[in-house]
């Protein structure tokens, strides 16, 4: 990471992964990709601070940027806690199927983390996490009386569901050092951190915010404010650990206020190396295999057919207009922008679409504006608004910032 100039500016970061997703996020339904855009950007029930502040050497936010950027923890072990509150609709459980659903290969294996790591985008949840260097990680789900186990192991990843008996079976590079962030490290307190580091510029306010506990840990706090308005983002807090630089807890709160959106931290932690059988993973007895090939192969095309009858967007379509995703603003109030080159969410008021389109258009407030008409779908943190033409504009921003996206994209 290049140096800062100022406590309240960095460089701005790249954007590269704005468009690594697409090929996975082209199975989605466009409604359900708002949800998924929102799923990959947060975190997750406070970590349990130990009472008091400890009183450590004063830092400016230059030298614990840097101090973040020189972590170089490569193996741990312990347990996050998580809790997301984006202000979802209470659906009586069928957002979770939704979302499931709409990211599941294949025949649906419950074992896909496409589909398990989407349960993370609500409520309340417990992980185990243990790394030893970049090609070994593992993150464990606690359940009620079952656990979700993601292996990451040399070229192996291994999803495991207690619950089905189900496992999913995929490949990586040998050499991950250069890979983009894998599934098992994104909700984490690092993985987070680096993404909000990214989107830090001049738009930014970055300040020590005081010292605290975290896992037993003494830590620096660095506050991220932005300084634009019209953003849904409010503040964002990472706690630092003094020694090691590592990020332990990553809380994200609204500019509407109330309760935190994104709340991820470490309560136990341990710095010594994993035992080596942690990576292991054997197929248990009876258990059904899917693959990651044999689970691309089988994956169905989305019907997106209305009640006109009109066949709609091909995965491959859909694919190719996330292909030209652009992002419009600076900041804070950045907004990405696609063409899914078919039609949208009916809107209240429209006609067609059928019983789905006029329920998730129901999820969303309708609106008009020199662009024509729309639906915006809302979270606590990000916002869409799809237009009746196919159009999507997403970020985290305010619904009026959205409409005058549109308008001025006319």
């Amino acid at each position: 990471m290049a140096p800062y100039e100022t406590d309240d500016s960095t460089d701005t970061g790249e954007r590269d992964e704005l468009r690594a997703g697409r090929r996975r996020a082209a199975r989605y339904i466009v409604p359900v990709t708002v949800v998924g855009v929102a799923a990959a950007t947060i975190g997750l029930v406070p970590a349990l601070a130990d009472s008091g502040d400890p009183n450590l050497p004063k830092v400016t936010a230059q030298q614990l940027i840097d101090k973040i950027a020189k972590s170089d923890v490569q193996q741990l072990s312990g347990t996050v806690k998580i809790s997301t509150d984006l202000g979802l609709p209470d659906l009586g459980g069928l957002e979770s199927s939704l979302m499931s659903g709409a990211t599941k290969s294949g025949d649906g294996s419950s074992a896909d983390p496409t589909t398990k790591l989407t349960e993370l985008a609500t409520g309340t949840h417990t992980l185990r996490v243990a790394a030893d260097g970049p090609d070994k990680q593992k993150v464990s789900l606690l359940e009620n009386a079952a656990e979700y186990s993601l292996i990451h192991n040399g070229k192996d990843v291994w999803g495991y569901d207690s619950a089905s008996n189900e496992v999913f079976h995929g490949t990586t590079a040998a050499d991950a050092s250069g890979a983009s962030k894998s599934d098992e490290t994104r909700a984490t307190p690092k993985g987070l951190t680096d993404e909000a580091l990214k989107s830090v510029d001049d738009t930014t306010s970055v300040t020590v915010d005081g010292t605290e506990h975290v896992a037993g840990r003494d830590a620096y706090k660095l506050l991220i404010k932005p300084k634009q308005s019209g953003t849904t983002v409010g503040a964002i807090s990472v706690a630092v650990d003094a020694k090691t630089g590592l990020p332990l807890k990553f809380t994200l709160t609204p500019a509407s206020g109330g309760a935190a959106v994104v709340d991820v931290g470490f309560t136990q932690l341990s710095l010594a190396k994993p035992a080596a059988s942690t990576f292991d993973f054997k197929t248990p007895k009876g258990a059904k295999v899917t693959t990651e090939d044999s689970a691309t192969e089988a994956a169905p095309t989305p019907d997106h057919s209305g009640a006109s009858g009109k066949a709609g967007k091909s995965d491959e379509d859909l694919g190719k207009g996330l292909d030209d995703l652009t992002v419009l603003g600076k900041g804070w109030n950045s907004i990405a922008t696609f063409d899914t080159g078919g039609e949208g969410v009916p809107s209240g008021s429209s006609a067609g679409g059928g019983d789905l389109g006029g329920f998730l258009g129901s999820l969303g407030d309708e609106v008009k504006g020199d662009f024509g008409s729309g639906t915006v779908f809302s979270t606590r943190l990000v916002n869409a608004l799809v237009t009746d033409d196919g159009k999507v504009y997403v970020g985290a921003v305010t619904k009026s910032a959205l409409v005058k996206a549109a308008d001025a994209a006319k």
